[in-house]
């Protein structure tokens, strides 16, 4: 497994399971656990799969009502490191997904963007 400090400006997609918590890999709580921040399309969500798992990386929350709020901000955080996860509610974050904006973003400013498995 990848150490995340090798790339600071790196946003991490991380899949999340969709019903059973259980259902989420090793290396998404690999992630989830050595990122310095979480942007979540719903914090209860994720907040709930956090405390399941013991992982106490900050939350900020990312979705349709924020993103263009939140993104510029997020988008400078990353060019300077540590890097930072994205999750969606269920599964991984795609094209059509609420948080797309803040991956279209971390493309266009040349920051790598590590899809996880899922």
């Amino acid at each position: 497994m990848s150490n995340h400090t090798e790339n600071p400006a790196a946003l991490f997609l991380v899949a999340t399971p969709i019903g059973n918590l259980a259902d989420i890999s090793l290396r998404a709580l690999e992630t989830l656990k050595s990122v310095d921040l979480i942007a979540a399309e719903d914090t209860r969500h994720s907040k709930r799969l956090l405390q399941h798992y013991a992982i106490e990386t900050r939350l900020v929350a990312c979705h349709e009502h924020n993103e263009e709020k939140q993104t510029p901000g997020l988008v400078e955080r990353l060019r300077k490191g540590p890097p930072t996860a994205l999750s969606s509610d269920d599964g991984t974050p795609l094209g059509r997904d609420p948080v797309i904006l803040l991956v279209r973003s971390a493309v266009k400013e040349h920051i790598l963007v590590v899809p996880g498995p899922g």
